[in-house]
């Protein structure tokens, strides 16, 4: 994972269900945060930001992620489209020009 950004642009991971795909969703964050190799970034836009309120089963992993030193970033457009700034519980909110940013430096990983 290291030198990537990973891009979240949904709640769950993979089209269908969506119990099944907040689940295995919960389940990247649940393996990633164990790992030693931690990405640059992650980046959260689109239904993504919704994953940094108190309602997502993601919220602790991205919560533990974040206190462990990789930058969480949720886009405002998308903050602003859902109304939840008041909602969120991690991360920090960013623009689309600082994304452009990481992604001209490190590779991007994106999980839709």
């Amino acid at each position: 994972m290291k030198n990537k950004v990973i891009l979240v642009s949904s709640d769950q991971l993979g089209k269908g269900d969506q119990e099944l795909g907040e689940g295995v969703l919960e389940t990247f964050f649940t393996l990633l945060k164990q790992r030693d190799d931690k990405p640059e970034a992650i980046f959260l836009m689109n239904r993504g930001v919704l994953t940094l309120t108190e309602q997502s089963l993601v919220l602790v992993h991205l919560k533990e992620i974040a206190e462990s030193g990789v930058p969480v970033y949720a886009c405002k457009t998308c903050v602003d489209y859902y109304d939840v700034e008041a909602q969120l519980i991690a991360g920090e909110i960013s623009g689309m020009g600082h994304f452009i940013d990481l992604a001209s430096k490190h590779e991007v990983l994106t999980i839709a």
